[in-house]
């Protein structure tokens, strides 16, 4: 029992250490890129602000996965793992996952357009990276709640059987 929050209290840090860099792009990185994205398409400025808007919405909705991340942890440190809270926080993280996926899906055309003016196709690449890691996470959500939802289902069978 203890080696188990041990290594729940380990994924906890890791958790709120992720948070960290993230909160300092939102900060200090983000305005300067939105800006950077003014100044090279002066026809387009006025997609700065929706832009902006658009990775801020995208990291809180980050920062909730990783709140349903920290609360489906502390389910398993109370032996909660196989109950309906466990399957809801994970049915949250793969909508979150694919909120995320669909925003950057919609920002493509805008990495686009900067990677064609600054002549950076990377840009391109970290987008498409987010978007199909975020499928990736957001598949894995669904098989880790559906086979959930069927360990529940089969302990809530035997329970009633005994």
């Amino acid at each position: 029992m203890l080696f188990l929050k041990r290594e729940t209290f380990f994924l906890k840090c890791v958790v709120v250490l992720m948070v960290l860099p993230v909160l300092a792009l939102c900060i200090f990185v983000l305005p300067v890129i939105a800006e950077f994205f003014a100044e090279l398409n002066p026809k387009l400025d006025f997609l700065q602000y929706p832009f902006l808007i658009g990775l801020y919405v995208t990291a809180i909705v980050f920062f909730v996965a990783l709140y349903q991340t920290l609360k489906l942890l502390s389910y398993i440190d109370k032996n909660e793992a196989f109950s309906e809270l466990s399957v809801a926080a994970l049915k949250k993280i793969k909508y979150c996952a694919i909120t995320i996926s669909a925003l950057y899906v919609l920002f493509m055309p805008l990495l686009y357009l900067m990677a064609e003016v600054d002549d950076a196709p990377g840009i391109i690449l970290i987008g498409m990276v987010i978007i199909f890691g975020c499928i990736v996470i957001s598949v894995f959500a669904a098989v880790l709640q559906k086979l959930l939802k069927n360990a529940i289902d089969i302990k809530s069978e035997n329970d009633l059987t005994v």
